[in-house]
């Protein structure tokens, strides 16, 4: 550990005698490994490109996310239960807008059997113990109100078509079946290994090489594609839904990705605007005038692209009235930046997530399994006080002024009447 003046608080160098290993395999794997010299568990994190891109193949894709790593052709669902039990290992699989990410969490012992307990899942899979594609068909539900809006608000932004804001239901079942769909998107080419544990990472490489040598296939295309507009289009959008229990309000606005050199003097700005309990949004809406129970504002990155997202909820009837004081608020914190006392304490806090994001190793790994899947540096979370602390009190103002203009910004709502009422 050492001491960064500018933020007063220890800091940690990027992954301090842990420098990753990383290559990518003759199958087009990905594959990084990080030592954890002594800790009792190993981590383990497969990302799959995982995006919805063909509408007709929604109910293998959910199928498949639910039954992957649950049997083999040689094991089955029971089997492999028991085998991950003596390794002290447990799987788990989540689904995000553009992956599948496989985890396991392992006592340090088992990883070199808990890495062939995931090549027999990923080479041998069976999928007979599910119901087949179609076989039980949901009964079509419309989307619920905050969908509805997050596909308006992108449409509107960014435009279309496109699987972030097309219509979840397909007009049929793609006639393909579950091992087929299999082969096609849980294949090397395209994916992302990491593993974190072990004294020796070419050891661990070793038995990686040796376990999935016969894992091959890819890429998927199973990718997002960017958005028609790379930048948002202003304005005001209003949804009216007489059944909606609440207002919601979601904001697109102008952004840049993690690794433009502007990024960080945004997060500050979007951090002072919204990202914490004592943000500018919170005290407005919240504690000021009391209306929004749920405020949020965040930077939303993926291969789509990149957006400044203000997320509100409040009582039904106030869905104008949180669009009013949320574009106020933009607009002071734009033209007259942050205060003194808002850029010290964004500064120590921003930096402080830092080692709250990296406190457990299972968090470590789904961080550095991410950064690797994303392209970015292993280290970026380790070095990013040191980019905070580069961020001049001049630079942070004029992102400010840059980013956060409502002028440049479409201010999305849903609520139950046309007209919001004031309390």
């Amino acid at each position: 550990m050492t001491a960064s003046p500018a933020l007063g608080f220890p800091r940690r160098t990027a992954l301090p005698n842990r420098s990753p290993l990383r290559t990518v395999l003759p199958n087009g794997l990905d594959t990084v490994v990080v030592a954890a010299p002594g800790a009792p568990l190993a981590e383990i994190r497969l990302v799959l490109p995982y995006a919805r891109t063909e509408p007709a193949l929604a109910a293998v894709r959910e199928l498949l996310a639910a039954g992957l790593g649950t049997a083999t052709v040689s094991r089955d669902r029971r089997a492999v239960a028991d085998r991950a039990a003596d390794l002290g290992a447990e799987f788990s699989t989540v689904v995000t807008a553009e992956q599948l990410v496989l985890s396991a969490s392992v006592l340090a012992e088992g990883l070199r059997g808990a890495l062939e307990l995931l090549g027999d899942l990923l080479l041998r899979p069976a999928y007979d113990h599910l119901p087949p594609p179609g076989s039980t068909p949901a009964p079509r539900t419309s989307p619920g109100p905050r969908t509805r809006l997050r596909r308006a608000q992108l449409r509107h932004a960014f435009g279309g078509p496109h699987p972030l804001v097309d219509d979840d239901h397909a007009t049929g079942t793609a006639d393909v079946d579950l091992l087929a769909f299999h082969r096609r998107a849980v294949v090397p080419a395209g994916a992302v290994l990491l593993i974190l544990g072990g004294d020796d990472p070419d050891r661990v490489l070793a038995a990686v090489r040796e376990e999935l040598a016969d894992w091959t296939g890819g890429p998927s295309g199973l990718t997002l594609p960017p958005f028609p507009r790379p930048e948002p289009t202003p304005g005001r959008l209003a949804l009216h839904d007489p059944s909606a229990d609440q207002a919601l309000l979601l904001t697109a606005g102008p952004a840049v990705p993690v690794r433009d050199p502007g990024h960080t003097a945004l997060h500050l700005a979007q951090t002072v605007l919204g990202g914490h309990a004592t943000s500018r949004l919170t005290r407005r809406l919240r504690e000021r005038h009391g209306l929004a129970y749920a405020v949020d504002a965040r930077i939303r990155q993926n291969g789509a692209g990149c957006w400044l997202e203000i997320d509100c909820a409040g009582a039904p009837g106030t869905g104008d009235r949180l669009a009013e004081e949320v574009t106020a608020c933009m607009a002071e914190l734009a033209r007259s930046g942050p205060t003194p006392e808002e850029t010290h304490r964004i500064r120590r806090y921003t930096a402080g997530f830092t080692r709250f994001a990296l406190a457990t190793r299972a968090e470590e790994a789904s961080a550095l399994a991410g950064f690797a899947a994303s392209g970015m540096d292993l280290d970026w979370l380790t070095r990013y006080p040191d980019a905070i602390a580069e961020v001049t009190d001049r630079h942070l103002a004029e992102a400010a002024a840059h980013f956060l203009d409502p002028a440049r910004t479409l201010v999305a709502t849903l609520d139950r009447t046309p007209t919001g009422t004031r309390p």
